[in-house]
């Protein structure tokens, strides 16, 4: 168990794929995601193994979810910058976690 004080230190903002990208580096298949957060946090970075159930084509222009303070993770020849979210659906492959509607980049999840 946690505490409230412990779950607010997780920074979980909204972001827009602005870029999305293949990354043949990457140990297992993943793509390369820029996502937009806003003038406060800006563009970051993020691998993701999502290339199951996203095409590249479909994926730019969708909000998503992300810890923004965790410190960057070298993979491979990149420094991810932000945990993108997701669950493991029946087959153990990422869906994306999404708000049900637009909202404006940057935004905290409270």
């Amino acid at each position: 168990m946690i505490n409230w004080e412990d779950f607010e230190k997780v920074d979980i903002r909204v972001g827009t794929i602005v870029q999305a990208h293949e990354f043949p580096k990457a140990r297992k298949p993943a793509f390369i995601l820029m996502i937009d957060f806003g003038a406060e946090i800006g563009i970051k970075k993020s691998s993701a193994q999502i290339t199951i159930n996203y095409s590249l084509d479909a994926l730019v222009g969708k909000q998503v979810m992300a810890v923004v303070n965790f410190p960057p993770r070298q993979i491979g020849p990149i420094k991810s910058e932000v945990l993108t979210l997701g669950f493991e659906d029946e087959k153990g492959e990422i869906v994306l976690v999404q708000p049900q509607s637009k909202v404006p980049n940057g935004r905290k999840l409270l």
